[in-house]
């Protein structure tokens, strides 16, 4: 089993509070995590039937069975066990009682927040990140990485990737959309995921998603809103805070797990992505999916935008330290180029060179040096991207 980098931010916020609760992806290893973390804990999980029902028929019952607190597995299952923990919680007065998981639903995320407010820490579990999964590799090729992707089960039984992903869209994505809206034609929403995963690292477009699909802009928003919640996709905001030029306002999608994309565009082997004209954008989604990692496996605020103005100057990912700004090129190509530092150098024009420090670009080569105040190097085989955080 590999060590999750965020097992020592678990341990210390229940240290410090009553309730942690670990929210994350379907399959991303929480029940793993969480049962590593509290060897000692009591562990009921609340998608086997007959625990659900007793917990539903009897929450008090259920609950006296745990005086000292326990693991409550995808608690989205049973949210009014919420209130009840509240007042145990309050009660006893007494540190990491409940270690709480859950996959999806907005309702949760609103129950956990007004029932547990000041009572839990919230953690957030992405699949494997490069830094866990040296565990599994000595090294890394970029482009096989990005077709497998991070999901624990996938690299510990080393199962097919093709047959994977099949079994994890019709079992988890499918069945997680059925349950939060009236989905009344499948074959639509499976269109849309593929457009979805074939617009990696460009601008959301509502109308031109909708108008592919043959729904509306509207059903389109909906739908995006069920994959963020089921920690499918997430969004990359635009930096535009104190900018003078007109700068794009709409934000940029990306999956959680490349791996999941790649099986939705038909790619099925490194061979085949570093030859597709999409591999930028995985490569990309990749990249900035390793930083959002990097937060969340420290427990800080993704502080992460990307920068494009209506003439198309770019910077595909800008890092917020404070008041000071950190901007990051992301290219797949293997041989660098210093063109690659145009759009750093153009951003730093703009937002005043003394709000910005550095800069990197991660491309796909050997070469690791330092360009004119901005470091170059490939995230696959030089330390990942955490010491740039």
């Amino acid at each position: 089993m590999v060590n999750r980098i965020i097992s020592h931010e678990l341990l210390a916020a229940a240290k410090e509070y009553p309730v942690v609760t670990v929210f994350g992806p379907r399959q991303s290893g929480k029940t793993t995590l969480v049962r590593m973390t509290f060897p000692k804990k009591p562990y009921f999980s609340l998608e086997d039937p007959e625990v659900r029902r007793t917990a539903e028929i009897d929450p008090r019952g259920f609950l006296n069975e745990l005086p000292d607190g326990g693991i409550l597995d995808e608690i989205q299952r049973t949210p009014h066990l919420l209130s009840y923990i509240q007042g145990i919680v309050d009660k006893k007065q007494s540190e990491g009682m409940f270690i709480l998981t859950g996959s999806h639903q907005p309702a949760l995320h609103e129950s956990v927040s007004q029932s547990l407010a000041g009572r839990t820490s919230i953690l957030t579990l992405l699949p494997f990140s490069l830094k866990e999964l040296e565990q599994y590799h000595k090294k890394f090729e970029p482009f096989p990485c990005i077709v497998s992707g991070g999901f624990p089960r996938l690299h510990d039984k080393k199962l097919q990737t093709n047959r994977f992903f099949n079994s994890y869209v019709q079992t988890y994505v499918e069945r997680d959309v059925r349950s939060l809206i009236n989905l009344q034609n499948l074959g639509s929403f499976q269109q849309f995921l593929t457009l979805v995963a074939g617009r990696v690292g460009q601008l959301s477009n509502l109308v031109s998603l909708g108008n592919d699909a043959g729904v509306s802009s509207t059903t389109i928003k909906s739908w995006i809103s069920v994959l963020k919640s089921s920690y499918i996709v997430f969004e990359l905001q635009p930096y535009f805070q104190n900018i003078s030029k007109r700068v794009m306002k709409s934000p940029k999608i990306y999956f959680t797990d490349t791996g999941l994309a790649a099986f939705l565009l038909g790619i099925t082997d490194g061979k085949q992505l570093s030859r597709d004209p999409l591999r930028g954008g995985l490569y990309e989604n990749f990249i900035i999916l390793e930083f959002l990692k990097a937060y969340h496996n420290l427990d800080r605020r993704p502080d992460m935008y990307f920068y494009r103005d209506s003439h198309g100057n770019e910077v595909d990912l800008i890092l917020k330290r404070g008041s000071r700004l950190f901007p990051v090129e992301i290219k797949s190509a293997a041989t660098f180029n210093e063109s690659f530092l145009q759009g750093i150098e153009r951003f730093k024009l703009v937002a005043g060179a003394g709000r910005c420090e550095g800069g990197a670009v991660l491309y796909n080569g050997d070469l690791q040096t330092t360009v004119r105040g901005i470091r170059v190097f490939n995230p696959f085989k030089h330390a990942g991207v955490e010491t740039l955080l």
